[in-house]
């Protein structure tokens, strides 16, 4: 156990009691570096419903009809580029992990001639890149491509244990230390924007390969080069002068220093996380279709305009929230990943997965990104093959059920057996999960099941009968028993309309949610208002009927339908002149979340139960 000295005279802010209480409960959940959770992976994991949608669309209608010799793999054979980037790493991750995800013999081949290319392109000094040979290491984004096709090719190994893909990634890796480490203080980039933000990715993938192998040298880039346990970086708003307020920069670097506190706990390696995680859920800094950031940067002002929610930032809110869940096994980070998957992220691709956008917005038109290149696509394919490894988690000897969806997994030494579990549900469209536990002998272990902020008066009953224990909206439910074949689980979590009061920008205004889902106007379903202004409709919050069937978006998929009064109509005195259709925020029209309401102080309005306002507020 780490001993802390705490000065008796020493005055302590709101951030740094936050961060001795995150420091206190990490040590004492083992030593400093053993995580609650860990992700059950996602080659024993089969998803079904839009999850599992979602994923087979992005392989088999995105990633595999791309244009990969051209627009991927010429690039780094030419190699006569002066900077730029494509996202080839996290291509080929995606790559391999959706092959590890399929067992299928086809998408292991393309991933294996994918990195089998790949390090065709490998020099002698170990380079893989697209730069020409007296711009590398130092132009805009070089060492960013790195650092994913290093991240990539760890993973290739840890999934398939390819020591060629691992050789490959610490030639390239050395080739980057050799390079930088005799001029520590160069800036790759030219110093127009936060180094920080430049390598964005670069300490992960060296950590990982610290991880694998063991070399001083790739903990060193991390510690001595980088410093990253010195960085203490702000929350800066806007997008302006080297672009400090980058979020997912500034949550990849998050990532990186909870990677490195599990391997040597200080705490300056919480303070950032600590940070960045106040501003999501108290200041304002996540919107109500669970991302954050305006024109990549970080923003509180709860507008939702064109440049809102980056792609690149919503995969890394995912990301860092799954990192939480493991470390520290609270549901309010599972409650947040639900949240952006089924609006921020499925919005942000078209529904046959054609398509992807760099930016969501929920105010005003959408579109979609010009190509399969560069972050915002790359990184949207890599998050949705990481999917799977966030439904189910392991607890010592227990079970956790993370995300509620059409699933099953297979869980290898729970209580001393294997353990298959199953779910059998429509979620999110109803909150009725049944789940199966099928040990392969009966065994004594714990099974935690998340019970969403949003899921009032949930019930939990283990062969038809009901538990009396209380479900706590916002904490997981432990159940913990000598389970058997055959025994099942129900979670009956009520869904009802929620009028979510808007914040700041949206003030007055609400939002629509059912269960975990935000609903959005869709032209496209709502001719009549091509020529409205959508900003000046007020909305009957008593009128609503639905959910219904609407396959417009997506197979299974929901609508509602709901009165309201067109701009400049005399209401309430007025007879509604309009019926609205709203759909699941995924579709692809959508353009107005938040609406007018004649009386903002209704009761049956409720603030967002994701957003956590201090005390002293």
């Amino acid at each position: 156990m780490h001993k802390i000295a705490i000065r008796r005279k020493y005055t302590f802010s709101y951030s740094h009691i936050l961060v001795l209480i995150m420091l206190l409960f990490l040590l004492d959940a083992g030593s400093g570096n053993a995580d609650m959770l860990a992700s059950v992976q996602g080659k024993d994991v089969e998803a079904g419903g839009e999850i599992g949608r979602r994923i087979h669309i992005t392989a088999d209608n995105n990633l595999f009809v791309m244009d990969i010799e051209n627009d991927f793999l010429n690039p780094f054979r030419q190699k006569d580029e002066g900077g730029g980037y494509i996202g080839l790493g996290k291509t080929i991750e995606t790559a391999a992990r959706l092959a590890a995800y399929t067992h299928n013999d086809s998408h292991v081949q393309f991933k294996d001639y994918l990195i089998g290319e790949t390090l065709k392109t490998q020099e002698p000094d170990g380079y893989i890149g697209i730069v020409k040979p007296d711009a590398r290491l130092w132009s805009l984004w070089d060492i960013h491509e790195m650092s994913y096709i290093i991240n990539s090719l760890v993973a290739d190994y840890q999934l398939f244990g390819q020591q060629r893909s691992l050789d490959a990634a610490q030639k390239l890796a050395d080739y980057i230390i050799n390079g930088w480490m005799p001029e520590p203080d160069r800036i790759p980039g030219g110093g127009d924007i936060t180094t920080y933000m430049a390598v964005t990715g670069s300490e992960p993938a060296m950590l990982e390969l610290y991880k694998e192998t063991g070399e001083q040298r790739y903990l060193d880039y991390c510690t001595k080069l980088r410093k990253l346990q010195e960085w203490d970086g702000p929350i800066v708003l806007g997008r302006w002068g080297p672009i400090q307020g980058h979020a997912y920069a500034y949550i990849a670097r998050c990532i990186a220093q909870l990677r490195l506190y599990r391997m040597e706990p200080q705490e300056s390696l919480l303070k950032p996380t600590t940070r960045a995680l106040d501003f999501i859920i108290k200041q304002d800094g996540l919107v109500i279709t669970g991302t954050c950031g305006d024109h990549e940067c970080w923003h509180d002002t709860q507008e939702g305009t064109i440049n809102l929610g980056e792609t690149c930032a919503t995969a890394y809110v995912i990301r860092f929230m799954d990192e939480l869940l493991r470390m520290e096994g609270q549901a309010k980070y599972g409650d947040i990943m639900e949240r952006a998957i089924y609006n921020a992220l499925f919005a942000a691709q078209s529904p046959d997965g054609r398509k992807i956008r760099y930016y969501t917005p929920f105010d005003g038109k959408r579109s979609y990104f010009d190509g399969d290149t560069y972050c915002c696509p790359c990184n949207y394919r890599r998050i949705i093959a990481e999917l799977p490894n966030m439904i189910y988690y392991r607890k010592d000897d227990g079970i956790a059920v993370n995300l509620y969806a059409p699933s099953k997994a297979l869980i290898t030494d729970i209580g001393g057996t294997k353990v298959q579990i199953e779910q059998k549900t429509d979620y999110p469209n109803t909150g009725q999960v049944l789940i199966e536990v099928t040990p392969s002998k009966p065994a004594n272990f714990e099974l935690l099941l998340r019970i969403p902020r949003w899921a009032q008066e949930t019930t939990v009953a283990v062969n038809g009968e009901i538990l009396s224990k209380k479900t706590v909206q916002g904490e997981f439910f432990s159940i913990t028993r000598k389970w058997k074949n055959g025994d099942q689980v129900r979670l009956h979590m009520p869904m009802q309309w929620r009028f979510i009061k808007g914040r700041k920008a949206q003030a007055g205004r609400v939002a629509m949610m059912y269960g975990p889902q935000v609903f959005t106007l869709d032209l496209n379903s709502n001719d009549q208002l091509k020529d409205t202004d959508l900003r000046l409709i007020t909305i009957d919050t008593d009128s609503i009927e639905g959910p219904f069937e609407d396959e417009s978006v997506h197979p299974n998929g929901l609508g509602c339908r709901i009165k309201a009064w067109g701009p400049g109509v005399w209401y309430p005195f007025s007879k509604q002149d309009l019926e609205l259709t709203l759909t699941e925020f995924a579709a692809p029209g959508g353009e107005a979340a938040y609406f007018k309401v004649p009386n903002p102080n209704l009761e049956n309005l409720v603030d967002d139960e994701l957003i956590e306002v201090p005390k002293n507020h």
